[in-house]
């Protein structure tokens, strides 16, 4: 398994497939091994997929230090990477938690981003949040499908503190959208591979200034591509919208039919639009 250091010290192991020109991948969770990502809908086709396992989870070592797991010191370790590829610029896609990662990594090295894809992300960062009239209206949205009442009631008992598989296996229909065998097999290989002490340690106090990363965010050349599911709770399209606007050169696209892992549900209607937006020559 190919590995670096950061700059701590920490051994970090990192996943290589596909072929064609380097995209950085970050998984999501927090704290998630880098496998559920798998090819991104098939983008191995056209790209060289770097998955970094984040420190403490995956093939990755644990740090000496708990607190190297905050959010903003993870930018630390991306960087790391960047440099151990031997890239002077990259393109760096993120999912859902890392989104926050990636974009605290483009306020502090703007430079080094060619190309940068938020897919489903996480808001803190930038300070968007949702409020709870938000949330349970997206989860209406599919009110109609059949698997609604069971997951409903699940989502209530996780969202007041069960965090228990079977109860998160129950409300994972809401974070596809659509519940098939490919959901079904996604939803139940991911809930073993977050790691709780990089979970419980991305978020603590400190990690966040997003009047700062916003200012930061302000004068980032790199285009920006935000990618979210129409039916997706978190973040919603109207909230992926404000995260679009806060860069100069930001796009956002509300996938139809999806929710929060397009590349699960549509697989190749994701690879494409990742794939147009990495390709594409704006002096063309």
């Amino acid at each position: 398994m190919p590995a670096f250091t950061s700059d701590d010290a920490t051994k970090l192991a990192y996943h290589v497939e596909g072929e064609g020109p380097v995209l950085v991948c970050l998984p999501g969770g927090p704290g998630r091994a880098s496998r559920y990502l798998g090819d991104l809908g098939g983008l191995t086709r056209h790209r060289t997929l770097i998955r970094l396992d984040g420190r403490g989870s995956g093939e990755s070592a644990r740090p000496a230090d708990p607190a190297t797991y905050r959010c903003d010191r993870l930018v630390a370790d991306v960087e790391a990477l960047r440099v151990h590829l031997g890239l002077e610029r990259m393109d760096l896609l993120a999912h859902s938690a890392a989104g926050d990662l990636a974009v605290l990594y483009a306020a502090r090295h703007p430079e080094r981003l060619r190309r940068l894809v938020l897919v489903t992300p996480a808001l803190s960062a930038v300070g968007v949040e949702e409020t709870e009239e938000e949330w349970h209206a997206a989860l209406e949205r599919m009110s109609d499908r059949p698997w609604y009442a069971d997951a409903r009631e699940a989502m209530t008992a996780w969202d007041s503190g069960d965090d228990s598989p079977a109860v998160r296996l129950r409300a994972a229909p809401f974070l596809y959208g659509q519940w098939d065998d490919a959901a079904l097999a996604h939803a139940r290989g991911g809930f073993e591979e977050r790691a709780p002490a990089a979970a419980e340690g991305f978020y603590t106090e400190g990690a966040f200034a997003p009047e700062e990363t916003r200012a930061a965010l302000s004068r980032l050349t790199a285009p920006v591509l935000v990618v979210v599911g129409e039916l997706d709770a978190g973040p919603t399209p109207n909230q992926a919208a404000e995260l679009a606007a806060f860069f100069p050169e930001g796009w956002l696209i509300a996938q139809a039919g999806v929710a929060h892992f397009p590349w699960v549900t549509r697989p190749a209607a994701f690879a494409a639009t990742v794939e147009d937006f990495l390709a594409w020559d704006p002096l063309a």
